[in-house]
Formats: structure tokens, sequence, C-alpha cells
């Protein structure tokens, strides 16, 4: 061998996994506290004044008491970023999370939304386990993982569309308007939007989820994107949905998109809809 491998145990990323599924439902991103006071600041409606003043409050509330900011704990998902030259022990990296997700939200008192069954729904797991692990390896040999929980509400309204390559630019900002303008207020806005343009059916899905991580309102570094993610931004507020769809200038607070190569008689799109509690933690082991 060239070079050791350092070993990480995998009883780090319970640990961490534990801690953030209780900071994450109970304390908002400092990004999103600002973009939504940013937004309020904005907002020339009087009843959406109203709502996005309710939101700041029970995001100064829900960490004063440690209490969850809303009641959808969510679906946890977690994102591994796996150095090549660290190598797990002392256990399964599923069983792991799986351990981190059971222990805070039982520690948490945090509602549990997994059923085993998707076609019964008296099948509850009773733990929020299992969660959905996104592993992917990367260079160096640290472990990242990123813990998002991912509530129902926004969820329902994400959408994935294999358009043609002829609506191009036109058909992408239209479909997602269009998408956001009929959902209303039932994924709970104002919104983030994380959006996948290329890559293959699957990918764009999973890009779109990544794309959610991104600090808000954090442009692409790819000037061209960044410059559709304005368009998109634009385009979506001015559907008027407003917060918890009761009209107003504030529809989503940022708009993030990933973008992939794709084939020539391809141009796949998804969107991850995700609601104001845009909860999301990242810890480097």
């Amino acid at each position: 061998m060239g070079h050791r491998m350092r070993e990480v145990d995998v009883a780090e990323i319970t640990e961490a996994v534990a801690e953030m599924s209780r900071q994450s439902n109970t304390n908002l991103p400092g990004d999103v506290f600002a973009a939504l006071a940013d937004a309020r600041a904005r907002e020339t409606s009087p009843i959406a004044s109203e709502v996005l003043d309710q939101l700041l409050l029970n995001a100064e509330r829900a960490e004063a008491t440690g209490l969850p900011l809303c009641q959808d704990t969510g679906v946890a998902v977690v994102f591994v970023d796996l150095g090549q030259d660290a190598h797990l022990v002392g256990g399964g990296l599923q069983e792991a999370v799986d351990a981190g997700v059971r222990r805070g939200y039982e520690e948490g008192y945090l509602r549990k939304s997994v059923v085993r069954d998707p076609l019964d729904r008296s099948t509850n797991t009773g733990d929020n386990t299992p969660a959905v692990v996104h592993l992917r390896l990367v260079p160096g040999d640290r472990v990242t993982v990123h813990f998002a929980p991912k509530g129902g509400g926004s969820e329902n309204m994400s959408a994935l569309w294999m358009l043609t390559p002829s609506q191009g630019r036109q058909g992408v900002v239209e479909a997602i308007a269009a998408q956001i303008s009929a959902a209303g207020g039932m994924p709970c806005p104002p919104l983030v939007l994380g959006i996948g343009l290329g890559g293959t059916f699957e990918l764009s899905a999973l890009l779109a989820k990544r794309a959610l991580l991104r600090p808000l309102g954090e442009p692409s570094p790819l000037s061209e994107v960044a410059e559709l993610e304005r368009e998109v931004l634009e385009a979506v507020n001015a559907t008027g949905v407003g917060p918890m769809g009761l009209g107003g200038n504030t529809t989503a607070l940022a708009v993030h998109i990933e973008r992939h190569p794709c084939h020539i008689a391809s141009l796949p799109l998804a969107l991850n809809v995700q609601c104001h509690a845009a909860r999301h933690m990242t810890r480097v082991l």
C-alpha cells in the first residue's frame, strides 16, 4: 500500500446524525432566517408581511424552546461524501445512520413519519428509520455528512419532466412556474427550489435534491446557470402565490440549479420543492 488509510469509526457517524437530527429540526439555519427577514423587508402585501413575521417568530421560538420548527420533522435524508482514503470501521454505514436517526428522533421527541409499506399506513416504523442515504466517493480522507430532514408536503409538490430539447430554456422556466402556481399553498411557501437540469432521469432528481444543500441564495458558480436561477426565481415570484399561498411577491426565497451534461435527444428537468423550513446541517468527521 502506498499510503495508510484513515480509520473512522461508524459510531462517530451515528453520533453526528443523532445530534444533527435534533438540532436541524429546532434551529433554522442562519442563511434561511436571513432570507426570510430580507423577504419580509421587501414584501408589499400586508397579509404576506404578517405571515413572514409569524414564520420569523416561529423560528425564534423553536430555537428558544428546543421545540421543532414544524410538526413535520421529515424523512431523514443523509448525503455522505466519503473520502476514498477513509476506511469505515465498526459496522455498516446504513445501520450507523439509522441508529443516529433512531436516537435523535426519540431523544428529540420528533415525529416519526416513515411507513415500511408505502401502500399500508399502519406500518409506521416507529423511529423514523430507515434514512435515505446517498453515498458519494470523493478524494481525501474526511467523511462529510449532510443531514437534511425532508417534509412531505413540499416533497409531494416536486416533479420531473423529460422535456424535448426543442422546449429549451423557455420550456424549463414555464414548467417550473406552472408547477409552483398549481401547487399554491400546499408546499408551505415561501419555498426554496432545487432544480436538476440534464443528466439522466434519475440523476436529474438527485441533482435537484443536492441543490437544496447549497447555502440559500448563493448563486451557481457558472454565470449562465446563475442567470437562469434569477430568471426562474422571477417567474416563480410573478405567479403571486405568496407566503402560505395567501398572495404576495415572495413565493420563493431562492432557486438553486445543478446542471449536468445530457444526451442529445434528452432534456431531463427535476424540481425538488422545499418549504420555508429549509433544514440542513453538515458535519465533517
